[in-house]
């Protein structure tokens, strides 16, 4: 992927490894996690690392394990071809050597100054009564990740470095966990994030496809390349982008969200609409975004025709933006988020607009479980239709059911940077919400079809 520097200036990183890598390897903590995306150089550039470890005396030893025999084996040529430049190899690997014992295969690197790398088989018993540096490569998709950790993490016990790198593979796995004890601070190891999309800003494309620098079309191109030919929604966030995807603990899949969403929808101005209009809006300052939902109810069908975000915005803007659809022709019900820093704005806006049209709504557990599977039933069902947008379906996948210590249902979402924190989601339910309950006064004489919708849901 990358050409390895020569004899003469072997230590000169800045010329041959991108920015992302740099930061590994200029990283002396005792222990790095690096969360990945597939081909970007990572166990390349930790190879490099080994190397410069073994003929520095940093490391006498070194104990590397990938998932599978193919990825030892790359590691392993880099490793000696690292060796080479650095002119410190003294025997050529191929001592390739099978233990009839226990069937593990091993490749070895001998140093003139008798240190050793060494790639073992991911048999965890493989790691026992070893000792030096330890390298563990796609942690996630190892077949037994607890009982290797068991084995391998002694073998540094006196002081050695500490190497975990992965994609993700759910969110069950050993390595996801390693991740959320260090964001819990509960481990002071050191945490390297890089997404295909940040290599390929930090130059992967100029240097590994193209040979020259690239355009900003010319990136965008190549990814949507990558994100189509990747198959489906699971892997490109999963192998690419560093999201642990775990469908069996997603409140809503993507096949069922995907199975709601419709071309058009959401196109035009919301304004335009003919249909009864109505309005969610979960309410941001700081931390998460404020998304606005607006839906039409067509037939008994409601088609989402709007949805905003504001990030950061003060609420006088927000205010603004809200007031638009409220006064909109067609508007006929909103809900909006009053819990926190929504409550003085949904106030104003009862105010303004009447109690009967809108509705401040504390988001207590019991509101949020209810709205979230009054959301799931209508796309299941799909009597609510979603635009085709990436922002929209990873926000709703985002959400998760977990339950209490005390056997009550809690929803979450995890938190992205610029993704919000489940935010369009609330606010598609907060509308739902307003077009599928009985306002506490009646809002407009002669309604048609409101209890016929109240049936649908």
């Amino acid at each position: 992927m990358i050409e390895a520097p020569t004899a003469s200036d072997a230590t000169n990183v800045e010329r041959y490894f991108l920015p992302y890598q740099r930061a590994w390897l200029e990283d002396d903590s005792r222990v790095k996690l690096w969360e990945k995306s597939r081909r970007i150089g990572a166990t390349h550039t930790q190879a490099y690392e080994d190397v410069r470890d073994a003929i520095s005396g940093k490391a006498e030893s070194v104990w590397f394990s990938s998932a599978d025999e193919s990825a030892a084996r790359e590691y392993v040529r880099d490793c000696v071809k690292f060796a080479t430049v650095f002119d410190a190899l003294a025997r050529g690997y191929g001592a390739s050597a099978i233990d009839e014992r226990r069937g593990a295969q091993t490749m070895r690197i001998e140093f003139r100054n008798g240190a050793r790398i060494t790639a073992l088989a991911s048999n965890p018993t493989s790691f026992r009564s070893k000792g030096g540096k330890v390298v563990l490569d796609e942690f996630a998709f190892h077949r037994d990740a607890d009982e290797l950790w068991r084995a391998a993490q002694p073998v540094a016990m006196h002081g050695y470095p500490i190497r975990i790198l992965s994609t993700h593979n759910g969110m069950t796995s050993k390595f996801h966990e390693f991740i959320a004890r260090v964001e819990r601070g509960d481990a002071d190891w050191s945490r390297h994030r890089v997404t295909v999309g940040e290599a390929v800003e930090q130059g992967l494309l100029d240097r590994a496809v193209y040979g020259r620098a690239t355009t900003a079309e010319e990136r965008a191109a190549w990814l949507e390349r990558l994100r189509r030919d990747s198959g489906d929604e699971i892997s490109w966030r999963q192998e690419y982008w560093c999201d642990p995807i775990d469908e069996a603990t997603s409140f809503l899949t993507y096949e069922q969200i995907e199975r709601a969403e419709r071309e058009g929808v959401a196109d035009g101005d919301v304004r335009d609409a003919t249909g009864d209009l109505f309005v969610g809006v979960d309410v941001g300052r700081k931390r998460d975004l404020t998304a606005i939902w607006a839906a039409e109810r067509v037939d008994e069908t409601l088609t989402t025709r709007g949805v905003r975000t504001l990030e950061r915005a003060p609420f006088a803007e927000q205010r603004s933006a809200i007031r638009e659809l409220f006064a909109a022709p067609t508007f006929r019900r909103g809900a909006i988020d009053a819990t926190g820093a929504g409550m003085q704005l949904a106030e104003e806006l009862v105010e303004e607009f009447g109690e009967g049209r809108v509705e401040a709504v504390t988001f207590t557990a019991r509101f949020k479980e209810e709205a979230a599977y009054r959301v799931k039933r209508a796309i299941e069902e799909r009597t609510l239709l979603l635009p085709r947008s990436r922002e929209i379906r990873e926000d709703f996948h985002s959400i998760r059911r977990e339950t209490t210590t005390a056997g009550n249902a809690r929803f979450e979402a995890s938190r992205s940077e610029g993704r919000g924190h489940g935010d369009r989601f609330w606010a598609a339910a907060l509308a739902v919400h307003a077009a599928t309950t009985p306002p506490r006064e009646p809002f407009i004489k002669g309604a048609r079809g409101f209890g016929n919708l109240l049936q649908q849901y």
